[in-house]
């Protein structure tokens, strides 16, 4: 192991940066974290998390390997294909690994655990590592649901933290240093209002990573999440619910404060009852401070369990 030089912005340009980043991580001028750190230092590799660099592979489960970037001509290396980990490799030759991912504030959302990998690795080898701390979406006044239980940890849920656990990105990666004995990772902040680009391709908006801490759970049932419509997650169904029965009784419940229910069809292209016409609800978040995912979630589960042949998924 070698020793890691201090990091700083003032030694980073004739660095040697691996990045790992993605799209959707641009300043307010739409400019990538990669074009900006090709034309200020020497980048030397990039690290992709789940989905590709470029948010290509649609659903959950598709892994992608690594190719050469097409403009700037450096190794774009996969940590979701045959590795999830950076291999020695992948960060031979690199003075530092600067972390730039967009998260969206929920403890199932793998790019955190991308970061966290790389951390780990960067710290056996000696390579000091920074992290952009880009705002949390949800914001950091509100946490919910329960904290881990790490007898079912997996690459989406690593640390004892709740589902929706009201951290940026920079405060994880000093929290996974804590827990994991790591050298902490110099943060470094962002200046001005950061635009949304949509981070992976069913959370297009603002709006979806709002119920995503609670619909991600519609994943582990034969209930469409809404995957194949345009809003997933905001959108929710199946062919076997009587739409207007469920808004009624969720309106009327404590369950989704702060949102409405709208009784919606729709049929999916892909995924869940692909080419069916389904039965549910879109949410409609009225109010931000009220509103609990989460909980909605429950309630939405409570009562599509009592109804018809929804059913948990068999693993895996």
């Amino acid at each position: 192991m070698r020793t890691a030089k201090p990091f700083t912005v003032e030694n980073l340009p004739g660095s040697s940066v691996c990045l790992l980043s993605h799209y959707a991580a641009v300043d307010s001028a739409f400019s990538s974290t990669l074009k900006i750190i090709h034309n200020w230092s020497v980048l030397h590799s990039v690290l992709g998390p789940q989905h590709g660099f470029w948010g290509e592979t649609q659903d959950n489960m598709i892994e992608w390997e690594g190719y050469i970037h097409e403009k700037y001509g450096v190794p774009v290396n996969s940590l979701y294909g045959k590795t999830r980990i950076p291999t020695d490799k992948m960060l031979a030759g690199a003075d530092c690994v600067l972390i730039d991912l967009a998260d969206i504030g929920s403890r199932y959302y793998t790019y955190i655990y991308s970061m966290a990998f790389t951390m780990r690795r960067c710290a056996e080898l000696g390579i000091p590592v920074a992290v952009i701390d880009r705002p949390n979406p949800l914001g950091t006044s509100q946490v919910e649901g329960p904290i881990l239980n790490m007898e079912f940890s997996s690459f989406v849920g690593l640390y004892p933290i709740p589902v929706r656990h009201g951290l940026t990105i920079g405060e994880l990666a000093l929290l996974f240093a804590e827990i994991d004995g790591l050298p902490e990772p110099v943060i470094l902040s962002l200046k001005g209002i950061q635009p949304w680009v949509m981070p992976s391709p069913n959370m297009p908006t603002v709006d979806t990573a709002l119920v995503y801490p609670g619909m991600c759970l519609l994943e582990a049932t034969n209930l469409s999440e809404g995957r194949g419509t345009t809003r997933p997650f905001e959108i929710f169904g199946a062919p076997w619910l009587n739409p207007w029965e469920l808004c009624d009784e969720l309106n009327n419940s404590p369950f989704v404060d702060g949102a409405v229910l709208r009784p919606h069809f729709f049929i999916p292209t892909f995924n869940k009852h692909a080419g069916v016409k389904c039965a549910g609800a879109q949410i409609h978040v009225t109010d931000t401070a009220k509103y609990r995912p989460f909980k909605a979630a429950l309630g939405i589960l409570n009562y599509c369990f009592r109804k018809g042949e929804t059913a948990w998924n068999n693993p895996p």
